[in-house]
This record gives structure tokens, sequence and C-alpha cells, in this order.
């Protein structure tokens, strides 16, 4: 059954699909067509990024168009999502970021080592190492606290420097950034916001005084072994998995080949609403990298030019008959459909439109945390536009 045909007649979720069409004839086709639930894929994919979609969504479309061993790929990589679920679905699976952080968060996830082999290399790291550590930073840890996260980030830089960094460093690398800062117990940090969103250092002085609190010691070691426990509580990955990680802007030219991606999933900075840099600034800190600002277009023009600059690219990588699952979302409280805006960007880039779906549903936004409710700020809905390489 076409994919099209497949999306106007899909009930799953007990409602039907209603189907409208934008000026240009690009037919839209709005029902729930993934779960709202949270936490319902895969346990490794849960770590957390500022503005990252539910694996529910490149799943739907990496089933539908691609077979196992074809090439997944997506070029604003973030937390992982998609080439985390390509490799679950047995496809290779490529990323990009503009970021180093996201290559940092995404690959271990896809070659997880033993929870044996994370608990005996903690055993070896110099916990009591009396290192530098800014003191600006108590304002979210324990003394003893930031000790043992400075002596970590010494130990794992000591590895990388030393030639001898592997995939059980990389893991324990990859939790004790997730572990920075959170509002449970299960972060190394006294209370402050969700762990994809690190506050500056005066905001927390106000977070502090407010609740008068201070912070409280924390087992670092535990707490890394806790969250890796719970992260392969559901398996590793079945069987080995090829992929390709890549640190660039997604506007330039890649080292991926000519033809060789089945399917883009993928979801850009839309316009300057998430400042991705400074939200990961204590994350950069830990891991000894300088946090580029993205695509932080101010206007619709702006963004549009960049798109097509990415749009070009991504024609270059796809192969004939190959798709682009963009997803876009809605901004400036649904006033701005972003669409409307990628369509003629990837018409200058030689895409065809074939429809855009829109996945509405009531869902729990992170954001509820500090006020902001669904269906009031940020996006309220996936709105992905598929592409076509004719």
């Amino acid at each position: 059954m076409d994919l099209r045909e497949q999306l106007a007649r899909f009930d799953a979720f007990g409602t039907k699909t209603v189907v409208t069409e934008m000026a240009g004839g690009v037919p839209v086709y709005t029902n729930e067509f993934w779960t709202s639930k949270q936490r319902a894929g895969h346990a490794l994919h849960e770590i957390s990024y500022r503005a990252c979609f539910k694996p529910q969504l490149p799943r739907f479309f990496i089933e539908r168009l691609t077979q196992p061993g074809e090439l997944v790929y997506d070029p604003f990589l973030g937390r992982g999502t998609t080439v985390l679920e390509a490799a679950l679905l047995g496809r290779r699976a490529a990323g990009n970021d503009v970021n180093p952080l996201s290559r940092i968060l995404a690959e271990p996830r896809l070659h997880p080592p033993s929870l044996e082999a994370i608990r005996e290399r903690l055993e070896v790291v110099d916990w009591s190492a009396q290192v530098d550590m800014p003191g600006d930073l108590l304002v979210f840890y324990h003394s003893e606290t930031l000790q043992k996260v400075a002596a970590l980030r010494f130990y794992l830089q000591e590895r990388v420097d030393s030639g001898s960094n592997d995939a059980v460093d990389n893991w324990i690398r990859m939790v004790a950034t997730n572990r920075l800062t959170g509002h449970s117990v299960g972060f190394f940090s006294v209370y402050t916001l969700p762990p994809n969103q690190a506050v500056s250092v005066t905001r927390q002085r106000k977070i502090n005084a407010s609740r008068g609190q201070t912070p409280p010691r924390r087992d670092v070691l535990a707490i890394i072994l806790k969250k890796s426990v719970s992260l392969l509580r559901d398996g590793r990955l079945p069987g080995a998995v090829e992929s390709r990680f890549f640190t660039g802007s997604a506007m330039s030219e890649s080292p991926l080949e000519a033809g060789s991606v089945a399917l883009v999933v993928t979801s850009p900075p839309f316009l300057d609403v998430v400042d991705y840099a400074g939200d990961n600034w204590l994350r950069g800190w830990f891991n000894g990298i300088g946090l580029l600002p993205l695509t932080q277009s101010r206007t619709a023009a702006d963004w549009r030019a960049q798109m097509t600059l990415c749009f070009r690219e991504l024609a270059r990588v796809l192969r004939s008959g190959g798709a682009i699952a963009f997803e876009v979302g809605d901004i400036d409280r649904g006033r701005i459909r972003m669409e409307d805006l990628v369509i003629p960007a990837a018409a200058e880039a030689g895409l065809m439109p074939q429809f855009v779906l829109v996945n509405a549903q009531e869902f729990t936004k992170t954001a509820n945390c500090w006020g902001v409710s669904n269906q009031t700020k940020g996006t309220n809905t996936n709105r992905v536009v598929l592409l076509e390489k004719v």
C-alpha cells in the first residue's frame, strides 16, 4: 500500500486521519501517528537533550521507507535518537552535528559495554585525585562531590591524551555528562532544572536561595552505575552496528558518499527558539570542549536560506528515490508553520515535497517544571515534511 494511502487510513490510536491540502497541492495528514506515552522506546534512548523528538518518530519512517542494512542519516544529530533507532532496527546509521557534544552522547549507546566492564573501570579511577576545579561550581555541587566530578573529568581526559581511551571510557563519559545537573537525587547536583538545560551560576544561586537549599553529598560512582543499569535494562543492540559520526555544519559537504543514503530523519534548530550552546555550557566544561552556536537564524528568510544549503547537501547524499522526513514543529504559538519555509527551500535544492504529516496529540512537556504548558510556548505538534529525491 502506498504510504499516502496508509496515512489516510491510519487509525491505530482510535482516531481517523484528517486530510487537507496546502496551497500548491501538497496533502496534509493530521492524526495521532505514534504513542504519546513517555519512555515508550528502548531504554538506551533515555538521555536528555533539549528539544529532542521521541524515538517513535524516526521509527515510523524507518520501518516504512527503508530495509535492513540501508543507511539512515541525521545531519542535526542532537542526542542521537534517529541513529540509535536505526541501529535498533538493523539499519546502518550516520550522524552529524556542529557541536561535538552530540557524538559524545550518541556514539557510546550504539556500542555499549557490559555492566561488569563499566563497574571494573570505575573502580580504577583515582576518585581522590586533587585537581583544579572551578569554585563557582560549588553552587551546584557539594565540595566532595565536585572533587569527584573533577577527578573523573581529569581521568577521562588523561585517557584521551594517552591514546588509551576506549568504549568503556566513552560510556562513562556519556553517562556522567547526562548526570551533571538535574532535579532529583539521581544527579550529581543540588535541585536545579532538568538535565537538558544547565542554568547559569547566577541563576542557580537564586534557585538555592528561594528553596533554602545547599548542595548535598552525592555518590558519583553509584549514580553512574545506577544510570548504566537503567540504560541497559532492555539489553544492548542486536548484532554488530555499522555507524559513522561527523562533527561539522549540516550546510557543508559531509564525508558521506553521493547517493549512499536511503533515508534522512532529522529536526533542525527552529529559528532562535533554543540556545543549545548556552543550555549545555556545563556539559562543555566537563568534556573540555567549546560548544559552537547553532543555526540561530532570527528571521524566516535567513532560516530558509540556511535550510536551502542543507537540502542541497542532503540531495547529494540521497539515493534516487530516497526520502527526507524533516520535522519542524510549529513556533510562535502556532503562528509560524515551518513547513511553509521548508517546501520552497527544498524545491530550490531539487527535492520534491510528497506530503506533510502532523502528529497531533496531548503530551507532557519537560518545560512544565518551569511553567510552560502544552499549547502555549515552544512547539506543540510534530510537523514532518516528507521530501523525495526523484
